[in-house]
């Protein structure tokens, strides 16, 4: 247990929740560099990216017009708009954040970051006045997807785009694409918070009151690139290395389809919420055991992962919002990162002790969230896989108390889901606290490997598994319940609805050879390329009928079968039940002091068998038919046309 791990574990559940909320202000206070200044830029001198703008930079050299690092809202206007004035606001978003007016060229082989003093920028109208009621649903996401399936060009920018779609006087959509090099969800409510305030100064005839930028993106692009190298590089792997050591299982959910052996991305989605009791009860759980919701609906997904997979070493992807100081919180840019978060569920915990083990586990993870994780792929020893995205297959995303809603002069804005057709991950569970006081959240998948019913299925265990941990946190996590009730209902009771009407007075070999004259030469039979129709296999199993009862078979008298999987198998089983015999199967693979106990035990006079098998067995005192290498005298019995009567009967 490492020292930050001992120092949380002697705490209370109170003192807990004193040192999150006091790393939490050191890390925003922490000095950025030695003397605790942004190191001077010359803003007339074009930057290096930030490594996580790199990394995007190189996906789209190999993917040059891909959409798959677009971002896409959509966002219902109601109320009155004044188009004008909502442009204006715009522009002068894009002139507050150089973020926004960047692109990004390329110089001897490097890339790098240029901000425009001055951009074009246009809000495009698109009139659906036109489009009945019924229809504007399905037209409004139509359009959407489309517009965030247009590429951007980076190297000329703007690398945003606002389309608005008019459905009335007093409604709007407002559709919002922007390129993830400079911007991440985080940078959403920056954006909107900002609009809100230009919109509504501009549209009183007043002049805005923001407060100027401390520093741009740029700025902490170039500080990243001078602070994140020598020892304190050298610190950030040092940890994740040690960590990671192993490496991690890759986590192997069961699939609905066989993975394809290069990794895809079509996706869809699966939404989904907590009743509000629920969630405040997960919320007081959180308090009391000194660990965030974060924490605690975590926990709950590797419980979820674990129970599917039975895996003990669960690494999931989490993202962060990469802000931990002051100075980044109000910006526009791409700051987000993701960390491996590998926890342990060995040993049956409880949840309550789980908990305690995800929360060392994000703390030690926290203090150390600077590495990008794209060096850290780079750093470790990966056995590389192109089936599976590297360290882990599952995301998890949490964001606490999200505005869905802001009030402008005038008019309402909400956001709306416009669902995702592709999925970076094998599944994406992505979380936030409403203001409604409920947790709310949608689950992505890829749809090469799931299907929308396992998925649905998967979204309610999760639900019941939060159920159970809210009302029993101390109980094992290997014994919390998963099952919904109308799912236990169907396994317990409906599926166990097997009744069915059927001749009891006749035998299985009997229904066997009606089925004969009912379709004679279709295929009954198939194994390694051999196929034997009804008639074929009715034919040799009469034969061997003959030969049983020639050698003293009929009813209630058993019969050994020392049989690997095979032809041979299904036509002694066939044969035995027409001589009126019982079948006693013998796993050939057995010891051969146990298999001579079993014959021993059944008192069968005959062994069927195969020539191979024959030196594996124990010594014999009735009599062995082999059925491979004898089965030319047993089809010199002749009859095998006719049916025959063994004289068992139902109740034999």
């Amino acid at each position: 247990m490492s020292d930050l791990a001992k120092r949380i574990a002697n705490l209370s559940p109170e003192q807990k929740q004193l040192f999150l909320q006091r790393l939490a202000e050191k890390r925003k206070e922490a000095p950025v560099s030695a003397g605790g200044e942004w190191p001077v830029r010359d803003p007339s001198q074009p930057t290096l990216l930030s490594f996580a703008q790199q990394q995007l930079w190189f996906m789209e050299q190999l993917q040059p017009g891909s959409p798959l690092n677009n971002l896409l809202g959509l966002f219902h206007m109601e109320g009155r708009l004044d188009v004008a004035v909502l442009e204006k606001s715009f522009k002068a978003l894009v002139e507050r954040h150089d973020a926004l007016r960047t692109v990004f060229v390329e110089r001897d082989g490097q890339p790098l970051q240029l901000i425009s003093p001055s951009l074009t920028f246009k809000v495009s109208m698109t009139e659906l006045r036109a489009v009945p009621e019924e229809g504007w649903e399905a037209e409004v996401r139509r359009l959407a997807k489309e517009e965030g399936s247009q590429p951007f060009d980076l190297t000329r920018g703007p690398l945003i785009r606002v389309r608005l779609l008019k459905l009335g006087e007093q409604s709007h959509m407002l559709v919002l694409t922007v390129h993830h090099i400079i911007f991440d969800w985080w940078s959403r409510a920056v954006l909107f918070r900002e609009l809100a305030a230009f919109y509504d100064a501009f549209l009183e005839g007043r002049t805005p009151e923001l407060p100027p930028l401390p520093i741009q993106y740029a700025d902490y692009a170039h500080w990243q690139r001078q602070w994140l190298r020598g020892e304190v590089l050298e610190n950030q792997l040092a940890y994740w290395r040690e960590k990671l050591r192993g490496p991690p299982s890759m986590v192997e959910l069961p699939t609905d389809r066989p993975r394809p052996a290069v990794r895809t991305s079509p996706g869809a989605y699966f939404n989904f919420e907590l009743p509000r009791e629920l969630s405040e009860a997960l919320e007081a759980l959180s308090r009391r055991e000194g660990a965030t919701v974060f924490m605690t609906l975590l926990a709950a997904l590797k419980t979820l992962l674990f129970r599917y997979t039975q895996q003990t070493d669960v690494t999931t992807g989490n993202l962060i919002a990469g802000r931990g100081r002051r100075e980044l919180e109000g910006l526009i840019g791409f700051f987000v990162n993701t960390l491996a978060l590998r926890v342990d569920l060995s040993g049956a915990p409880s949840f309550r002790e789980l908990l305690g083990r995800t929360r060392v586990a994000c703390m030690e993870a926290f203090s150390h969230e600077e590495l990008p994780f794209d060096q850290l792929v780079e750093a470790l020893p990966l056995e590389r896989d192109l089936s599976r995205s590297p360290l882990f297959q599952v995301m998890f995303i949490y964001q606490p108390r999200a505005n869905t809603e802001l009030k402008f002069s005038g008019f309402s804005l909400r956001g709306l889901y416009i669902g995702v057709e592709t999925s970076r991950f094998d599944i994406t569970l992505a979380l936030e606290s409403t203001e409604k006081g409920t947790v709310a959240g949608v689950w992505e998948y890829n749809t090469d490997l799931f299907d929308a019913s396992t998925i649905a299925r998967l979204a309610g265990h999760y639900e019941r598994l939060l159920q159970a941990i809210a009302a029993h946190p101390e109980q094992r996590i290997t014994e919390l319940p998963l099952m919904t009730e109308g799912e236990r209902r169907r396994v317990l009771v409906e599926w166990n609805d097997t009744r069915a009407e059927y001749p009891r007075e006749k035998c299985v070999h009997e229904l066997f050879e009606e089925q004969v004259e009912r379709t004679p030469e279709a295929v009954a039979l198939e194994y390694e390329g051999t196929q034997l129709t009804y008639r074929e296999l009715n034919r040799r199993a009469n034969l061997l009928a003959r030969r049983l009862m020639r050698l003293g078979v009929g009813p209630e008298v058993r019969v050994g079968l020392c049989l690997e999987r095979s032809v041979e198998m299904v036509v002694a089983l066939l044969g035995t039940l027409k001589a009126g015999g019982a079948y006693v199967p013998l796993e050939p693979s057995l010891p051969r002091e146990r298999l001579a106990y079993m014959m021993g035990d059944a008192r069968a006079p005959v062994l069927l068998t195969q020539e191979r098998l024959l030196e594996t067995l124990p010594e014999q005192t009735g009599q062995v038919v082999c059925l491979d290498s004898g089965w030319g005298d047993i089809e010199r019995e002749g009859g095998g046309e006719e049916n025959v009567r063994g004289g068992a009967r139902a109740d034999n």
